[in-house]
């Protein structure tokens, strides 16, 4: 079981035929890299079908490993910490991302690697699974702290011919986790002047945060208008007139789910940040 590495003591008297120079020794389990993490399934839940739409595509993450047909490893810290000044180095390695008790678990740590002090890891479906318009469903668990931002989010999948903003970009969920009761709900893209904007709503757990128990992030795309909802309710609106003639969301896009540290946004972790932290995602669902 994933878990906090166990520390322990032995204590030595009472010799026999010799002299202890030293009474204790220390000892450590290391259980930090286990298989198995176990968190409990409470929280709010989505329906497996809707009136007038079709399942197209999910994921429930009940196998044993990821599944790379659908899913590709991004590694590395980016250009320019992938250009919001992150600080983590994202990996491929079970220690970040594994699959466990139908959950997928991306896992940030304070390790020191290549030379940058975080791991963490960051997936996308593109080239993959790309998909125009539909309801998409995603039941997560959050992670929290300052410095931690977690994310689940898509890009236009022309974004190697026409780059970024230009390409749209839908966040479908954003925390920050120096405010872990609030998550946003963006859309970025170039407007007809040739510069980013952007444009989104927020809403907020009543009683806690999103650490404590699973929700339900989701968007409604349709042609020329995307509703973002949490646990069902409708918290923001967008539209093509909001956006004026560079309006890039009726095209395809790909999914991406990280866990970044430090960053432009959330500033960068302190003495009060706990590692490890976990993002855990129960499924993804996209209906047509």
């Amino acid at each position: 079981m994933r878990q906090n590495n166990l520390e322990f003591t032995v204590e030595l008297s009472n010799p026999k035929g010799c002299k202890i120079v030293n009474t204790s020794i220390k000892g450590i389990i290391i259980t930090q890299d286990g298989a198995n993490y176990f968190t409990d399934n409470k929280g709010y839940s989505t329906p497996n079908s809707y009136p007038g739409y079709k399942l197209t595509w999910s994921d429930e993450f009940d196998a044993k490993d990821l599944n790379t047909q659908s899913w590709n490893y991004e590694v590395g810290n980016g250009s320019g910490g992938w250009g919001n000044n992150e600080l983590q180095y994202y990996t491929n390695n079970k220690k970040n991302v594994f699959l466990s008790g139908g959950n997928l678990i991306i896992e940030a740590r304070a390790e020191n690697i290549d030379t940058y002090k975080y791991s963490s890891a960051r997936l996308t479906t593109k080239g993959k699974k790309e998909f125009t318009f539909g309801r998409i469903d995603i039941r997560a668990k959050l992670p929290k702290g300052k410095g931690i931002w977690p994310a689940l989010w898509m890009l236009g999948a022309n974004i190697s011919s026409v780059s970024w903003p230009a390409c749209g970009e839908i966040d479908i969920m954003e925390l920050i986790g120096s405010v872990p009761g609030k998550v946003h709900g963006t859309v970025h893209w170039k407007s007809s002047a040739g510069n980013h904007t952007f444009q989104g709503g927020e809403v907020s757990v009543s009683g806690g945060d999103f650490s404590q128990e699973f929700h339900v992030f989701s968007i409604v795309w349709e042609k020329d208008t995307i509703k973002w909802l949490m646990d069902d309710k409708e918290f923001y609106k967008f539209t093509k007139t909001m956006a004026g003639n560079a309006y890039p969301f009726n095209d395809p896009e790909f999914f991406l789910f990280n866990v970044a540290v430090g960053g432009n946004w959330p500033g960068s972790p302190d003495n009060s940040t706990v590692f490890p932290q976990r993002m855990i995602v129960d499924y993804i669902r996209v209906f047509q």
